[in-house]
């Protein structure tokens, strides 16, 4: 929480009222708690702000994360270049008309993460009641698709239900040694409980750089 009041004034005000009135070209900022990007139409603003970034933070006892840092040119035809940020990879592709698109997609270190995070939760709650072991999934389901179920992201959407569902089998497996589901009985239950199947959805609201990251842009 304070990091995130010092960054207000170590990094928001200073970049909109000194670094982006001085650039030559468009910039802009996006910032979630500590976690930020900013983005530069040229290369010489982009060096010239991360040339000083360190120094700016540091009067505020802040400091980088040096394996985070970066700079990175990411233009529009290079697709295989991309960046993560707030558990989505971003790379440049194409819509169905042929026209430059930025993806966004779970990244895998995010997507990993979930799994190994839903494991525990199934280790600890495996012997919940019916109701509100179907209550607690269809909430954290739910929750997962608000957040991840952007468009373009369908295929990772799967996989982590996909996933998900065989480690949930695994450990309601474990319920009882007298009686263990099969495939298709598991799918019954999961019907049962009425666990949403992946979708996109319209509540996932990320800060969105779209309009300014169409420049070729130099992302710090």
């Amino acid at each position: 929480m304070l990091a995130n009041l010092y960054l207000h004034y170590a990094l928001d005000l200073w970049f909109f009222k000194v670094i982006k009135p001085r650039g030559r070209g468009e910039a802009c900022l996006i910032r979630y708690a500590d976690d930020f990007v900013c983005a530069f139409e040229y290369q010489q603003d982009a060096e010239a702000f991360y040339q000083e970034l360190g120094e700016r933070l540091g009067k505020f006892k802040l400091e980088l994360s040096a394996e985070k840092t970066r700079i990175l040119e990411f233009k529009r035809q290079q697709s295989q270049t991309y960046f993560e940020f707030l558990g989505f990879e971003f790379r440049w592709g194409k819509d169905r008309k042929g026209r430059a698109h930025l993806k966004r997609r779970t990244s895998r270190k995010r997507l990993k993460k979930s799994l190994e995070r839903f494991t525990e939760w199934c280790k600890e709650n495996r012997n919940l009641g019916v109701r509100k072991l179907g209550k607690q999934l269809r909430a954290k389901f739910q929750g997962y698709y608000n957040y991840y179920g952007v468009k373009g992201n369908s295929r990772r959407l799967q996989e982590y239900y996909d996933q998900a569902m065989g480690i949930l089998k695994k450990w309601l497996n474990r319920r009882s040694q007298k009686k263990s589901y099969n495939w298709q009985g598991f799918k019954d239950t999961v019907s049962y409980l009425k666990v949403p199947r992946p979708r996109i959805t319209e509540g996932a609201k990320l800060p969105e750089g779209a309009v300014l990251l169409r420049f070729e842009l130099y992302m710090v």
